[in-house]
């Protein structure tokens, strides 16, 4: 279970609550059910609306997923594919008809039973990519619902406030309710800009960087297969792959370098 996103949401949540806490207001001012019943609810209500039922499964299931631990060993894949290109060396492509039974990506499955057929590798690559496009497909749909209850939240936030004013206006000969409908009017703005950048728009972000990992892993599944229909040798598929890995390195190195400027 990755719990690094959990935290990162309490962490935040905290710091607000304890800044409201030293400032001297009542922690207590910030529960307002009937705030959170139109800012939860109409986002809610405004996501279930913009998106067909597939869609918004699978934004409950990649969510899920996101917060899942990684499971996706490359070494392990690229050592997998090293064994069908050692097979295939020494008794021929045609045997890894019978090793897709047991691949343990359906992605591999594909791959090793369109080059058992002997199909074209440019048919080979599409059928492949194909497939990966499929579910960059999905995952983008995917964060899209997130992204659409962080767009929407704020929106209903100032909906909660416009209501609660116009409570106000409604009450201006009676003080005492007065305070109810300006706690509404401001809590439900609050409420609203911490569910889009609090929850919604870090899942979508958290659903996008953890299907990355993924993606990558398909990549070199692909580049994998089309190097044993090539009949390269092992030795030679074995540094292609390690080269996904190494450019997957560098990148992380030169994104977290700090820049220079220049005078």
């Amino acid at each position: 279970m990755d719990f690094v996103s959990i935290i990162g949401m309490v962490f935040g949540l905290g710091c607000i609550l304890v800044a409201q806490a030293l400032e001297g207001g009542n922690v207590q001012s910030l529960i307002q059910l009937t705030a959170f019943l139109i800012v939860a609810g109409g986002t809610v209500g405004a996501v279930v609306a913009s998106f067909p039922l597939d869609v918004l499964i699978s934004g409950m299931e990649m969510c899920k997923k996101s917060f899942a631990a990684d499971n996706i060993d490359f070494n392990k894949i690229i050592q997998e594919i090293l064994g069908y290109a050692t097979k295939a060396r020494k008794e021929g492509v045609i045997i890894l008809e019978k090793e897709a039974k047991n691949a343990s990506d359906p992605l591999l499955t594909v791959g090793l039973e369109a080059v058992s057929d002997g199909a074209d590798p440019v048919l080979v690559r599409d059928l492949m990519e194909t497939r990966l496009s499929q579910l960059e497909d999905k995952v983008m749909k995917a964060a899209k619902v997130w992204e659409a209850g962080g767009g929407y939240s704020p929106t209903f936030g100032i909906i909660g406030a416009v209501m609660g004013l116009i409570q106000v206006m409604q009450n201006l000969s009676d003080p005492s309710k007065l305070g109810a409908g300006i706690a509404v009017a401001f809590v439900a703005t609050i409420y609203g800009l911490i569910m889009a950048n609090l929850i919604f728009l870090p899942l979508a972000t958290k659903i996008k960087f953890k299907s990355a990992k993924e993606f990558l892993a398909k990549q070199i599944m692909i580049e994998g297969i089309l190097s044993i229909q090539a009949g390269e040798s092992p030795a030679l598929i074995e540094r292609k792959l390690q080269a996904f890995l190494m450019d997957k390195k560098a990148a992380a190195q030169a994104a977290a370098k700090p820049a220079t400027v220049k005078a």
